[in-house]
């Protein structure tokens, strides 16, 4: 089957823009009665994400390890393979080569072309980031320049950004572009880059006369145009990371992305929409790490039983479960409202970024806590191994270094933290809002009444996001389960007893005050190991 633009898959699934939450956050509205899921995808749309899949275990996962060792032209043909099948361009609007769907069906997508990270950041990348921007602030003639390339999977994309002293503190960056009349000249090198050694399409910020923030399209041909060694790094191995060098290098006038000055807009609102996606991103690999992991332990025998009796072990995939049905649960809920957020926009420039704008508090929330739950998941995975685990006999040790750079990339989960509290408290201040607690739970009444001491303290703006995110991830998965029933039940009653404990230590963090947790729930260990173990993989859809 091709993903073609003829495919009868409807734009939204599901939700439209009365579903959105009040005042443009899921923080300042009471409990909704109903969240948007993964098992609302339509038949069509779980067709697509199951040729995803398909196309991970089939053309990707095979050839893993050679995709290590970088051998030439074997990353660039296998984006446009996924290219092919529309992989590259499932958000892309039609118009420009792509199929226009949903961001959350993309982001749903792109969680099972994410089994292999060194592919996912590869696709991640040049379908994401790099190619928001232009769609978002680029003009028609910009857009039908370059979308239809990238779309197809026949250029790959990156975004430039980071420069080797510019890092979360991104708008410092001292990248120049000098205006020349007729086209500017760009000085100045990006550090980082994702895609780089083989990407046709660089989505450059650079400072005009050394003050005005801009963003720029730069193709790998320009003059003076050039991409420095490979970074040898500790994952992420099969995908291109390098600094792109910029030595007097002539771009068109016409190549200004948006408005002069007005490029931390283009570069701060893909972020957003890259955050998102990153959550997606990282919880594929979890989602691949608890597959062999359940294999692993099914098939290792040791003091003559299969090692998935052993409660030890049966309580690590319980976890795995729990950790995973909560970020997924949070993912898809905030991928749905940004739809009707971008449904209910009028297309503009203006109406493009304050849709991108909107959930950037909920973007940032499942950055944190899926890269996190990540790292959770990935660690306990290869714990299962034992001695095996930590040697590259097996592909645990391959997920475990990739896992590494999640909380890194799209701003670092602390620089996140600094950016969730403080956006958070000055859409408060515009909407006149004063609590950000619904009071439905142990985790949002502590939230509400640690984000009211929200100070200046760094360590006191952390304490109070992980709050935040803890009350956002509980409730989702708290929702989810009350609509889907069955084992998802039995995954939120186990996540909640997590949860509600790193609450109490956050919240004993920003106020110095002790708290009682709640007795906790069932753990139902072998109800949700035996889920896991039987599926290969995690609960609910």
């Amino acid at each position: 089957m091709h993903l073609s633009q003829s495919n009868p898959i409807g734009k939204l699934p599901s939700m439209n823009s009365g579903d959105a939450n009040v005042h443009g956050s899921s923080f300042f509205s009471a409990t909704p009665d109903r969240i948007f899921t993964v098992e609302d995808f339509s038949s069509d749309e779980k067709l697509m994400i199951e040729m995803a899949e398909q196309f991970s275990r089939n053309e990707v996962l095979p050839i893993a390890e050679r995709l290590e060792k970088q051998e030439d032209g074997l990353m660039p043909g296998l984006l446009k393979k996924a290219g092919e099948l529309g992989f590259c361009g499932v958000d892309t609007p039609e118009q420009f080569g792509g199929l226009g769907l949903s961001k959350n069906l993309s982001a749903r997508i792109l969680e099972h072309l994410s089994l292999d990270a060194s592919f996912s950041v590869t696709i991640g990348v040049s379908s994401g980031i790099s190619q928001f921007g232009l769609i978002g602030f680029g003009t028609d003639e910009q857009r039908a320049q370059y979308l239809p390339n990238l779309a197809s999977g026949q250029w790959m994309g990156a975004y430039c950004l980071s420069e080797p002293n510019s890092g979360s503190d991104a708008l410092s960056l001292s990248t120049r572009a000098d205006d020349m009349g007729d086209h500017y000249v760009l000085n100045g090198t990006k550090m980082w880059i994702s895609n780089a050694k083989w990407a046709d399409f660089f989505l450059v910020i650079a400072k005009i006369g050394g003050e005005q923030i801009s963003a720029f399209i730069v193709e790998k041909d320009f003059p003076g145009v050039s991409i420095a060694r490979e970074e040898h790094k500790m994952g992420l191995k099969g995908s291109s990371t390098a600094r792109v060098v910029l030595e007097n290098a002539k771009v068109p006038k016409e190549n200004l992305l948006y408005l002069p000055g007005k490029g931390h807009h283009v570069a701060l609102n893909a972020l957003n929409i890259g955050r998102f996606k990153l959550a997606s991103m990282s919880i594929g690999p979890a989602r691949q790490a608890m597959r062999v992991a359940a294999e692993y332990a099914l098939d290792r025998k040791q003091f003559g039983r299969s090692i998935s009796e052993f409660g030890l072990i049966r309580q690590k995939f319980a976890d795995m479960a729990a950790q995973f049905f909560a970020i997924e649960s949070a993912i898809y809920r905030t991928g749905a409202n940004m739809d009707a957020a971008f449904a209910a926009s009028d297309g503009s420039v203006a109406g493009n970024q304050a849709a991108a704008e909107e959930y950037s508090v909920e973007c940032s929330a499942v950055k944190v806590f899926a890269t996190e739950a990540e790292a959770i998941i990935v660690d306990e995975a290869l714990q299962c191994y034992g001695g095996y685990g930590f040697t590259e006999e097996f592909p645990v040790a391959r997920i475990y270094r990739d896992a590494r750079i999640s909380r890194i990339y799209e701003g670092t989960n602390e620089i996140n933290r600094i950016f969730l509290s403080g956006r958070l408290k000055k859409k408060c201040d515009e909407n006149g809002v004063s609590s950000v607690a619904s009071g439905d739970s142990f985790i949002s009444e502590l939230a509400g009444k640690a984000f009211a001491k929200l100070s200046g303290d760094q360590v006191i703006q952390g304490a109070v996001s992980d709050l935040i995110i803890l009350n956002y991830m509980e409730q989702s998965a708290r929702l989810r389960a009350k609509q889907v029933g069955g084992i998802t039940q039995a995954a939120y009653e186990r996540f909640a007893n997590w949860a509600n404990v790193k609450a109490a230590h956050h919240y004993q963090v920003v106020t110095g005050e002790s708290v009682s947790v709640p007795a906790p729930n069932a753990g139902h260990v072998d109800e949700l190991a035996a889920a896991v173990l039987e599926k290969r993989g995690p609960v609910g859809g």
